[in-house]
């Protein structure tokens, strides 16, 4: 491990040399931090324990990310909706928050290349025998947060999107009734399950298999060495088997390669 961190920190401390200290890499090694943007309440993605200390896959690989530049992780709590408003701002240097890489997203976003590939599934209350697929979403309500990759494929099959701000307030509108579905990863519902084995809800299908998952920075110039820094920390990340080691760690499965 100690090696993977020191030959991404070379090649991190070479790049930041060849930009003349303009490029947002020099500045983030400059300042000594790395500013994420993270939900904080999205388990176990991102989340705090019960001592409250940053916890979840993110947060590992975001302090992967930060240890292989050489600097401290500052993780900030943010919004869903915010998220990519923030890094697109320049108030965020990334973002860690299992952001799938759609094409639209990525004519705004320069993206790291994938360190995730997700399940993503249909979830109903458990005695819902109307729905079987997306396809018999058309007229329903779903639950999921603003203008994520989720929300997108409710509202393609003709769903009325519930604005959420987390995942427990999503299964509890299901529950309740409040909206007939959900569309979100199968990694979050399994682990909701583990917690809660007594909700009231159920997977009815599989949507997606291998969507990717990078994490998005500002496209541009400034940030081109930053981009290929955390590519080369990932990637040397990947060959030794910490990522794969982390993704089994809160996921219960290695999802860290595509199909």
């Amino acid at each position: 491990m100690k090696k993977v961190f020191a030959v991404a920190l070379m090649l991190a401390l070479g790049f930041a040399a060849v930009a003349e200290g303009n490029d947002l890499l020099s500045k983030i090694q400059e300042r000594g931090t790395i500013v994420i943007a993270t939900e904080g309440d999205w388990s176990p993605w991102t989340y705090r324990d019960d001592s409250g200390e940053w916890t979840g896959l993110e947060i590992e690989i975001g302090n992967l990310i930060a240890q292989g530049l050489g600097v401290e992780a500052d993780f900030q709590k943010t919004p869903w909706d915010a998220i990519l408003a923030g890094v697109d701002s320049g108030r965020f240097d990334i973002a860690c928050n299992g952001v799938g890489v759609t094409e639209e997203r990525a004519e705004k976003y320069a993206f790291t290349e994938p360190y995730l590939y997700t399940e993503v599934v249909l979830v109903v209350r458990a005695d819902n025998e109307e729905i079987k697929t997306v396809d018999d979403l058309a007229g329903k309500n779903t639950a999921n947060t603003a203008s994520s990759t989720y929300a997108a494929i409710a509202e393609a099959k003709g769903a009325k999107v519930t604005p959420v701000d987390n995942l427990a307030e999503t299964i509890m509108l299901v529950e309740q009734g409040r909206v007939d579905a959900t569309i979100n990863a199968k990694a979050s519902i399994e682990d909701y399950l583990a917690e809660q084995p007594d909700a009231n809800i159920k997977i009815v299908e599989v949507l997606k298999e291998g969507e990717p998952v990078a994490y998005p920075v500002r496209k541009g110039a400034e940030t081109e060495t930053l981009l290929a820094a955390i590519n080369d920390i990932l990637d040397a990340a990947r060959a030794d088997g910490t990522l794969g080691a982390i993704s089994e760690k809160y996921l219960g499965v290695d999802l860290t390669h595509g199909e």
